[in-house]
Parts: structure tokens; sequence; C-alpha cells
């Protein structure tokens, strides 16, 4: 393992690094389009915006970036703790970084301490060459959800004008908040028939965190419903390399401009932190 940490080290070394990102991609529910969200993002984040990108996904049991993009399931972040080089896992995708998830993660999370411990160090190296750590975590609530979470400078939750997923998107919010004391989420509204329609659907999220919870949440960016969408699923492509000037392209665009305006933070040890959550150190 000493190899391997001096081998990360120079790869660090030969890049220009600087203090990263984490943002969290969440949402209280299954079908609301956060994975097409985050693999459109971090697209256009790394091509457009040229800054240097790493996707993960942490979708813990359903695992599926990997079908987005076109890459290899085999190659994935299960071979980190079982001694693979962290350099030889992640995945090249149209211009940023993946390092592909699967299912049955829960198994490598009742590893050793020192393997664990190894893990972070790898994590922790890696990530420096990256201006944004992109995670994708999956739908609802629970324990290994909530450490990302936390652990992240900032956290998006995705959500649609449909009820359910507007109660679920409270739902998670309000254990976060009531477990934890954590409040910093930006909202993004997907699936709108107009921009009209977004903004209502977050008001209420909005009225009902306030009055509930006492805490203020964010608006981030309404995102229409497009057809374009599903036709670059079948063909395993991104929306916003098909079809640049959709709407739905334009509104994530838009995302990233303002997610670009926020001044960058120190956001040290993130990945202690992730696993400290988990119980794991």
């Amino acid at each position: 393992m000493i190899d391997q940490a001096s081998g990360l080290r120079e790869l660090v070394s030969k890049s220009d690094t600087k203090n990263s990102k984490f943002i969290t991609i969440a949402s209280g529910k299954g079908g609301v389009g956060k994975t097409n969200f985050a693999v459109n993002f971090s697209y256009i984040l790394a091509n457009e915006f040229k800054k240097r990108v790493l996707l993960i996904d942490a979708d813990i049991g359903m695992a599926n970036v990997h079908l987005f993009l076109g890459l290899d399931k085999g190659k994935n972040i299960k071979h980190l703790f079982t001694g693979e080089k962290i350099e030889n896992i992640i995945q090249h995708a149209v211009g940023f970084d993946v390092l592909v998830g699967f299912s049955g993660i829960d198994d490598f999370f009742e590893m050793e301490d020192v393997s664990i411990q190894t893990v972070i160090n790898q994590l922790e190296l890696v990530s420096q060459k990256y201006d944004y750590i992109i995670i994708d975590t999956g739908a609802g609530i629970d324990e290994k959800v909530a450490s990302f979470l936390r652990a992240s400078h900032k956290s998006y939750v995705i959500t649609t004008p449909e009820p359910t997923a507007l109660m679920d998107a409270y739902a998670l919010i309000k254990t976060l908040y009531n477990l934890y004391k954590y409040d910093n989420f930006k909202i993004v509204v997907n699936m709108c028939k107009n921009k009209e329609e977004g903004e209502q659907t977050f008001n209420k999220l909005k009225i009902s965190t306030n009055k509930f919870l006492g805490i203020d949440i964010e608006l981030l960016g309404v995102l229409p419903f497009t057809n374009n969408l599903r036709q670059a699923v079948k063909r395993k492509e991104l929306v916003a390399v098909l079809y640049p000037k959709d709407g739905y392209t334009n509104s994530i665009r838009r995302i990233c401009k303002e997610e670009l305006k926020v001044e960058s933070v120190t956001h040290d040890k993130f990945w202690q932190k992730l696993f400290d959550f988990m119980g794991k150190n």
C-alpha cells in the first residue's frame, strides 16, 4: 500500500490541486430524474465550464450511472475495498471521470477499520485532482444517504410536482434536520410543464419547511419535461450531448452558472467524515 499511496501522490502533484467541492444529489423517492440530472450536470460542468469533475455512483443497491454513460460495470467501487488501485477503477466518460457503483455495496461497509482507513486515504488523495466531486446517492433516506449528505458541502434535492414526490422530499429534509440539524438544501424541481409550475411546487415545499422546521431552503432551478430525455436514455447518451439546445439542457446550464457563482470553500476530510458518520472509524 506504500507504493499505491506514492503513486497517488505523484498523480495529484502533476495536477493543479485546489479545494474540491463535494455536492451530494439526493431525492425523497425514485423516479424523479435524480441520476439523469447528475450525469448531465457533471457533463456540462466539465465540458462547457472546463471544471475537473468526478461523478461517484453511491446509489447503494441500485447503482446505475454506468447505464447512462455506457461504462463497464465490472470496474466499480467494490474493487477499491479489495485492494485495487483507485486510478485503475476510475473510468472516463465524456469529459469527466466516474467511479461506478454496484449493487450489494452494504457488504463492503463491514470491513475491518484498517481496510476502511486505507480506502479513506486513497479517496482523500485522489479527490484533490478535481474541482467538483458529484455524488449520486440512492433515493429516499437511510443512514448511509444521510452520511453522504452531512459530509457534503451542499446537497441538491431533486423533486417533481407530483404530490408524493413533494411529500417525500419534505420527509428527507425533515429527517436530516431533526436528527442532525443539517439544513443546507438546494431544490431542483424536475418534470415541470413550465417555470410557473416548478416555482409553485417549490413554494409549497418552502412554506412547509419554514413553518414546521423553521429553516429556509433555496430554489436552485426548474427543469422542464422533455421527450428528448427518454430518447437519450434509450441511446445511452446524454441529453446534453444529443440535444444541447433542449430546454432541459439549458436549465441545467443555468444551474451550473449559479453554482459557479458560489465562492470556493475549504472542505477537508470529506471521506473521513463520511465513514465517521457511518460509524466505521
